[in-house]
């Protein structure tokens, strides 16, 4: 799954470390999302969906091998 994460946050200007305060995880979870390691659950994306004021799938883009 791929996402748009720092592209948001960089519209939003923010760091890892604000977005990270704003949703109630670590920076080092930011961290990984941004470089594919780590698959938020669906709670966590609509949060950041929330925050961003987005879709979901705007933010969170699923790949044909997911």
């Amino acid at each position: 799954m791929k996402n748009n994460l720092k592209v948001e946050r960089a519209i939003h200007d923010m760091t890892q470390a604000d977005l990270a305060e704003k949703i109630g995880v670590s920076r080092q979870s930011i961290n990984a999302m941004e470089k594919n390691k780590y698959v938020p659950s669906t709670v966590l994306a609509l949060k950041i969906a929330k925050l961003f004021k987005k879709p979901v799938e705007d933010i969170f883009i699923l790949e044909e091998d997911d």
